[in-house]
């Protein structure tokens, strides 16, 4: 179960133990660290992981948005910008830092929106591998960064995005382009298509688009992703 901590002023849901080999930093989506992302930190807390969530929307007082409610996800979103998110990332590895993991023990994952703030984090050097669930931004630049296919030349971690094909916010070209801009890059990369999942598949609070088995198998192919190249600390 996540515990509420909080460091160099980002609140962190925080869960398994700090004695694990390895870590991971799980990315909200645009509803905030809610009940489906505490879930997901302890289910990397289960696989082994010290798990920890940053808050991205605590300045704006961490609201948990309603999976219904997207007037008021965009609001809480339109507040990010590059250099907030940078500096929440950012603390979120300090703080694994801080109890002993290296960066090239520390992995990260993301959803929605937190696959593009993880596509951005794996070029920064603080990670050691790192997972996008459906991270859009490809051809056109979000919160301030550029757009994933400038920044894969940048990439300084493996990466491995997972993506739906029905996704109507995400075309399939636009994974297909960045697929060949990351395999471009000196680190192993990979993306995997689901032919019959949308965006949000992973998201078993969203049943209108959750597809279980598509996101039992992009979880298990992150948890091998991650066995693969990160470093016991």
């Amino acid at each position: 179960m996540t515990t509420r901590q909080e460091f160099h002023g980002v609140p962190l849901a925080v869960a398994g133990d700090p004695a694990s080999a390895r870590a991971i930093i799980v990315i909200q989506e645009a509803f905030g660290v809610n009940d489906h992302i505490r879930e997901v930190t302890d289910r990397f807390a289960a696989a082994g992981y010290y798990a920890v969530a940053p808050e991205l929307f605590h300045r704006v007082g961490s609201p948990e948005v309603p999976y219904d409610n997207f007037p008021e996800a965009m609001t809480a979103m339109a507040t990010l910008d590059a250099d907030g998110l940078s500096s929440d990332v950012g603390a979120a590895a300090e703080f694994l830092a801080a109890a002993g993991f290296p960066s090239t023990s520390i992995g990260i994952v993301g959803y929605c929106m937190g696959g593009t703030v993880t596509f951005y984090a794996a070029t920064l050097g603080i990670v050691g591998a790192a997972a996008s669930f459906y991270g859009g931004g490809i051809e056109a630049g979000r919160f301030g960064f550029a757009p994933l296919l400038e920044l894969a030349p940048r990439l300084r971690a493996p990466w491995i995005g997972l993506y739906g094909d029905l996704d109507k916010g995400i075309p399939v070209e636009h994974v297909e382009a960045l697929r060949a801009a990351a395999a471009q890059t000196a680190f192993d990369t990979e993306v995997v298509r689901y032919a019959d999942a949308e965006h949000g598949f992973h998201c078993d609070g969203r049943p209108a688009v959750f597809n279980p088995v598509a996101a039992a198998d992009a979880h298990q192919r992150t948890l091998a992703f991650f066995t693969s190249h990160l470093r016991d600390k």
